[in-house]
């Protein structure tokens, strides 16, 4: 598939992403040490729902759309930040590195690398002068070993790349597998289609191999994953999750299915231990 973000911006699979990775920050936030999030493939960092890419597929009023009048408790603080940002006079839907700069203290950083030329220049364009943000025109993959640990040592990497290629599930677990080796007090994060179960269990039996030392995977499904021809699902590893993630990810999970559920059969979400205990 192609997950090219402009097309499925404020999809029910990003509402899953972004509504764990508002909690994550916000709960690493708690401390007081700053902390660098590295947005591994960053697209144009924001959207315009209105635009030809997303009027194509609509996706967001099945995502996005159902929770913006009314979310539920455990989606609040994230539907209240994207709400904030499009009801600005310019107002887009934020991509991931546009919410995670609206939840930077003073202190903390966000890096962002974009290996697209046209979106590169969107998201410069977007962060241009801000000294919190560093933009870099590479390779996500590549990063990992270029610009992990981050300084300061506390933070987050989030891997979402376009899943164009055969074999991408296996490089976001080599990526998870490097991003660990390079920064093991961070927090990892990688978002995945779910198509099919066979190679969603491949991809969780391929992270141990990789000795993460805690591995929980948040998944939703609008339906049975059993058809390899529709996406029917995505998910969120987490690696290192922090203190009560499992709790607070339950409650968001609920309430996507609650909300943006289509009631067909298999439909539903799940919080799965893949490694540790």
């Amino acid at each position: 598939m192609n997950y090219r973000h402009a097309y499925h911006a404020g999809s029910f699979g990003d509402c899953l992403k972004q509504a764990l990775l508002t909690w994550l920050i916000s709960r690493l936030q708690q401390k007081e040490r700053p902390i660098c999030v590295l947005d591994s493939h960053a697209g144009a960092g924001a959207y315009d729902l209105a635009g030809p890419e997303a009027e194509r597929t609509g996706e967001w009023q099945e995502g996005i759309g159902r929770l913006l009048a009314d979310p539920p408790v455990a989606l609040a603080n994230y539907v209240a930040l994207v709400r904030d940002i499009m009801e600005e006079p310019a107002g887009v839907f934020p991509g991931s590195a546009l919410l995670v700069r609206r939840l930077l203290r003073p202190a903390d950083r966000l890096i962002c690398c974009e290996l697209n030329p046209q979106e590169y220049a969107l998201l410069k364009a977007r962060f241009a002068g801000d000294r919190q943000v560093a933009i870099h025109y590479r390779d996500g993959w590549e990063a990992f070993r270029g610009l992990l640990p981050t300084e300061p040592r506390r933070g987050l990497v989030l891997i979402d790349p376009p899943y164009e290629a055969p074999g991408e599930l296996d490089r976001v677990a080599e990526g998870l597998g490097i991003a660990y080796a390079r920064f093991p007090t961070g927090v990892l994060a990688a978002w995945y289609p779910i198509k099919h179960r066979a190679p969603v269990r491949a991809f969780h039996e391929s992270l141990a191999a990789f000795r993460l030392p805690d591995v929980v995977a948040a998944e939703f499904y609008l339906r049975e994953p059993t058809d390899p021809a529709r996406l029917n699902g995505a998910g969120l590893i987490v690696v290192r999750p922090p203190y009560e993630f499992g709790p607070a990810a339950s409650a968001i999970l609920d309430a996507l299915a609650e909300r943006l559920g289509r009631g067909e059969s298999g439909g539903g979400a799940a919080l799965l231990r893949v490694t540790g205990g």
